[in-house]
């Protein structure tokens, strides 16, 4: 088309976006015409006069000025084809674009007029636009044998492969999930599998984990190292030198804006790469967010951009949803949707394709590997084959069958999917795992016998598919295990006799243990004391809560249980940490304790750089009621607040945030044990009391800055819900602790009974509580309490050995002097020190 004197410069797209008002102005009263350039195509923003059909009503694609604006690139690239689109004020039409490059015939005023005119040679003068020729069947049909097959990115996951036929070009295909079943990890399958594999160029635009995220991510995915343990920055030889071969792929380029990135901004970088062959956009965020566009009520604007996006470039959009909900997802309105659904089996998850058209197309299953940040298919090796660039994975061999069923009836707990077992046992099937992974036999048999001590403890797994599975996988093992039998893991998976209950109870054993036993609660427990018990700690606790003002919530419903902030709300928030320095050797011995049972101790060497010095064993009096004095929670209910700008001191909860860099080597990390469980995006949830720890080592230049706050439950904020039972607790410890035997042996165990039933962990046991929220706040203020007292210690020069627990510190000193940072004596608050030589087994847990 031939520009007019009256044509002006032309300007391009995201120019005119922004002066779009004052251009339909020019068009209005001077009837100017401006060339508007997007890339390589270019459109005329007109007067009506140019094209007199845009008059007519519902005659081609019209939109208000606003909408316009908002999808102006998207309009010019349409008009640039030969699709006229009309501008309108409110319903009246004002301008026009139309294509600038374009014969004036093809858009002559009577062609307009009649848009459907056949022309000679099977031709169409589609809407006035330059004519299109029309295929006969015989065409395409030829057409498709001719390419034959797609060749299109893939999964590299042979069973979806299959389902879908791969990513196809030109179309928009969703990846909903529910956070933590592993939305993320498909589009990191296709984008590793397309860019390092097939060495296609892949735009990864990130709207939720950044660039180190991601890259963890790939790293943990290739090598099968943990992905918990990369995001503390450790990685193995083999690690770093498979993440510089990545750095030199050059194959994978990344749109990393933070809370910035927009569809437009993925729709205009698209273009400039060469070669493109995959656009994975991570990740449409249901829940709204001012600091994410690509969140809320702006994903369906979001998602036609996207399609746009596929259909201009004919290249594979796959773009991942955190949510599954139908309603959403006909919103986003998506050519191809991969749906991930949870199954009654732990080690599946089920993918169901479909398609806007057809519905429902085809299913495949995937096995989750969190830990390793990526999925496998169910056909293969549950955790990897043998000849994977991962390693080898589990196997029939390694260890044994039932090592290997063991390995996979864990996962639902080690993934922190399930919860219903205690943390110890948590941990040591978590290490197994790890070992069986590995195919380290000198580790299983070192992890055997505590796995088994940690089981024997659980009166009952629970009442559910996957309790039933790990009950059953434990069976084989079922046998008293000697130090003799600990040496070989694999002689006792053939043995196969039942296990007999060590003698002893529970309860007494965990009042001996302190606080921090198992989950050892009875029927029963839950009534209150009777008259003149030495201390009715459940009636006190009770009491407690009673007082308040703000009429707490003391049991959550059942049929509330499995939704909202609750599934959330695991035992390893508690932050308890389990550590030991580098440079230290910890080895773990057997032990037999005067009752008879059989435990396992720790024997501590230290280099000879440490200097001379002894072992100081630092343990915390009463740690979990003291923590009640001041522990910040919810009373009512939690709430869904969503991401937040900045931690509200008026709230208490839970909080969804990255995991903080700590590089210092002297300290644990200030979350614990948190961090070994992150989910599939490197998140993990924690409650106030971490939430203010990291905010003071923020302040206190400890840390370099806050955490973001991606998602949240909170409700307002209360420190003294627990205060009086704090109060008759200490009062009752001073007491009865110079009075010991019995009385102080009941005191500790009904202490640790109330403070247990705030959340009991089998279904079947009663309670006159459920707040896990509560429990899991009491327990991370006594870890931060620990980790605090610890750190400063540390900062005073003093060497921590080891750090775990809620109340059990190691350091490195002169002989009988402890850390002056610790108050000795028997009240809360006060610790009991002991001493000894390096290489003595260290009889922890006595009172």
């Amino acid at each position: 088309m031939s520009r007019s004197p009256q044509e002006e410069g032309a300007i391009n797209a995201t120019t005119a976006r922004n002066k779009l008002y004052a251009l339909v102005k020019l068009v209005e009263e001077e009837g100017r015409a401006t060339v508007i350039t997007k890339h390589r195509v270019r459109a005329l923003l007109a007067p009506l006069d140019r094209f007199p059909a845009a008059r007519k009503t519902d005659a081609f694609p019209a939109h208000v000025l606003s909408a316009a604006q908002r999808d102006f690139g998207d309009l010019v690239a349409l008009a640039a084809k030969g699709q006229p689109q009309v501008l309108l004020r409110n319903t009246t039409p004002v301008a026009v674009l139309l294509p600038a490059d374009s014969s004036s015939d093809a858009l002559s005023p009577d062609s307009a007029a009649h848009p459907g005119a056949a022309t000679a040679g099977g031709a169409v003068n589609s809407q006035g636009s330059t004519p299109r020729r029309l295929a006969t069947l015989g065409d395409a049909i030829g057409s498709v044998l001719a390419d034959g097959p797609a060749g299109g990115p893939t999964f590299g996951l042979p069973g979806l492969d299959t389902a879908t036929g791969g990513l196809q070009r030109g179309k928009l295909t969703l990846v909903a999930a529910r956070p933590s079943v592993g939305g993320s990890l498909l589009g990191l399958a296709a984008a590793r599998k397309t860019a390092l594999v097939d060495h296609g160029m892949v735009l990864y635009a990130a709207s939720g984990p950044n660039r180190d995220d991601i890259f963890r991510r790939i790293i943990s995915a290739e090598t099968g190292g943990e992905y918990a343990r990369l995001k503390q920055g450790r990685l193995t030889e083999n690690e770093q030198k498979v993440a510089h071969q990545l750095v030199q792929a050059g194959d994978l380029r990344m749109i990393d804006d933070g809370s910035d990135l927009t569809a437009e901004d993925i729709r205009e970088t698209a273009p400039h790469m060469e070669g493109l062959a995959l656009v994975v956009v991570d990740r449409l965020q249901a829940a709204h967010s001012a600091r994410l566009p690509l969140s809320g009520d702006r994903l369906p604007d979001a998602s036609q951009v996207l399609a746009t996006l596929a259909r201009t470039l004919h290249v594979p959009v796959l773009a991942i949803v955190d949510s599954d909900d139908p309603a959403l997802l006909g919103l986003l309105d998506a050519d191809v949707t991969l749906t991930l659904s949870p199954t009654e089996d732990p080690a599946k998850v089920q993918v169901t394709v479909a398609e806007r058209d057809f519905g429902t197309i085809g299913s495949a299953y995937l096995q989750p590997d969190l830990i390793h940040a990526r999925f496998l298919d169910a056909r293969a090796a549950p955790l990897g084959r043998a000849d994977s660039p991962a390693g080898p994975g589990l196997s029939a061999s390694t260890g044994g069958t039932a090592a290997l069923e063991l390995a996979e009836a864990a996962l639902p707990y080690t993934s922190g999917g399930h919860q219903g077992i205690p943390a110890a046992l948590t941990h040591e099937l978590a290490a197994w795992r790890t070992a069986v992974a590995g195919g380290d036999q000198d580790a299983l048999k070192e992890i055997l016998p505590p796995l088994l001590q940690a089981a024997r403890a659980v009166a009952a797994m629970p009442d559910t598919p996957e309790g039933h599975r790990l009950a059953t996988a434990l069976r084989p093992y079922s046998t008293p295990v000697s130090a003799d039998t600990a040496a070989n893991a694999s002689q006792a998976t053939a043995a196969g006799a039942p296990v007999q209950a060590q003698a002893g109870s529970g309860q007494a054993q965990a009042a001996e243990d302190g606080e921090d036993g198992e989950d050892w609660l009875k029927p029963g427990d839950e009534e209150d004391e009777p008259e003149g018990h030495i201390f009715p700690a459940l009636k006190i606790l009770k009491d407690s809560v009673g007082r308040s003002k703000m009429h707490p919530i003391k049991v959550i419903r059942k049929e509330e249980r499995g939704s909202g902030p609750w599934p959330l709300i695991s035992e390893h928030m508690d932050g308890e940490p389990r550590w030991a320095h580098p440079d230290v050797t910890v080895t773990r011995v057997p032990h037999i304790r005067v009752n008879g049972r059989r435990v396992r101790r720790d024997k501590i060497d230290v280099p000879d750089s440490f200097g001379e010095g002894v072992l100081c064993l630092i343990d915390r009096n009463g740690s979990f009621p003291s923590a009640c004095s001041a522990v910040p929670l919810a009373p009512n209910k939690l709430l869904h607040t969503g991401p937040l700008d900045a931690y509200d001191k008026a709230g208490a909860g839970i909080y969804l945030i990255d995991i903080p860099e700590w590089n210092r080597t002297d300290m644990p990390h200030p979350l614990g044990r948190i961090i070994d469980r992150p989910d599939e995006d490197g998140r993990v949830w924690v409650t106030t009391p971490h939430i203010k720890q990291l905010v003071k080592l923020v302040r206190d230049n400890h840390l370099g800055a806050m955490p973001t706050i991606h998602d949240s439950w909170t409700g307002k904020a209360n420190e003294s819900l627990f205060k009086p039972f704090y109060e008759a607790t200490r009062k009752a410890r001073t007491e009865l602790v110079q009075a010991g035997g019995d009385p102080y042996r009941a005191y500790k165990t009904r202490l640790s009974i109330a403070l247990r039933l705030l959340w009991p962990k089998r279904p079947a046991q009663q309670s006159p509580f459920w707040r896990p929220d509560w429990r899991m706040s009491m327990v991370a203020e006594a870890s931060v309490r620990h980790w605090t007292v610890a750190f400063k210690a540390v900062q005073e020069g003093h060497t921590l050995v080891a750090l775990r627990n809620v109340d059990q510190a190691i350091f490195w000193t002169p002989p009988g002097t402890p850390p002056p940072t610790y108050r000795i004596g028997t009240g809360f608050g006060e610790v009991k020190r002991k001493f000894v030589q390096a290489g003595e087994t260290i009889l922890e847990g006595d009172d």
